[in-house]
């Protein structure tokens, strides 16, 4: 999103300095790393999101998409560690009445199963 440029910059510049086009840049990280699948689904909501954000905490699900939640960071709203798997994350945009959530897995499968149960655990479905 807003770092999109940075980013593109970054992998201009890994272009040049290995000499790579950008699929086998793709292919080099996935020979570190394992391929990553990520989603994202935006809603709107009604009420208050302050109501939401405590619902969330209480949830404190055990597993999202048959995951085991190893961990939940609360710096920036709602990131839900699933171990080596991957990650949900419940966002709120500050300027509308919008929840955003992303995930990123290990597992393609999984993705849409993810983002339902963040759905869930933010109180919409």
């Amino acid at each position: 999103e807003r770092d999109g440029i940075l980013a593109g910059l970054y992998i201009l510049d890994m272009m040049v300095k290995l000499k790579s086009k950008p699929s086998q840049l793709i292919d080099l990280l996935f020979d570190k790393v394992g391929p990553h699948y990520y989603d994202r689904i935006d809603t709107r909501f009604t009420g208050d999101s302050q109501t939401r954000r405590e619902r969330i905490l209480e949830a404190n699900p055990e597993t999202i998409g048959g995951l085991k939640v190893t961990g939940l960071n609360t710096k920036d709203d709602f990131k839900f560690s699933l171990g080596e798997y991957g990650w949900l994350l419940i966002r709120f945009s500050g300027t509308e009445p919008i929840i955003r959530v992303y995930t990123e897995t290990t597992e393609r499968d999984r993705v849409q199963e993810i983002l339902e149960d963040g759905l869930r655990v933010a109180g919409i479905k």
